[in-house]
């Protein structure tokens, strides 16, 4: 019986992108014979796998800052292994919009009350 042999590049585009060829050789305007070629080791260009990465979710923007962050399901995940959902970004960007000193008050409030529950739920939030 013989094993055929997954090369780095069909193990990208099939698993970590999730893209089957015909949608890889659509998203990247190539034909099907380009990217079975791909998958059977020739190099990929790099535009090609920016997109085929941005396509899946896997990069979400072109600079630096973005390095380290992916989205997953309906989550992002940050560098340092935290997951946020839609919610949680709204209300952290709202947080940061708070300007008075009453704000500020209630503000820290939110976040001893929002830290004391999600301890109680045995999640770290200090992270």
């Amino acid at each position: 019986m013989r094993y055929l042999k997954l090369t780095n590049n069909q193990i990208f585009r099939e698993f970590k992108c999730g893209l089957s060829l015909e949608e890889t050789a659509s998203l990247c305007f190539k034909q099907l014979s380009t990217i079975e070629r791909w998958d059977r080791g020739e190099e990929i260009p790099p535009e090609c796998k920016r997109l085929m990465r941005m396509y899946s979710n896997r990069e979400l923007g072109m600079s630096s800052d973005w390095d380290g962050f992916e989205l997953i399901g309906d989550e992002l995940k940050t560098p340092f292994g935290r997951y946020v959902n839609a919610k949680q970004m709204i209300l952290a960007l709202a947080l940061l919009e708070i300007d008075s000193e009453s704000d500020r008050r209630t503000c820290s409030l939110v976040v001893k009350l929002a830290r004391s529950l999600a301890s109680s739920r045995g999640c770290n939030c200090k992270n």
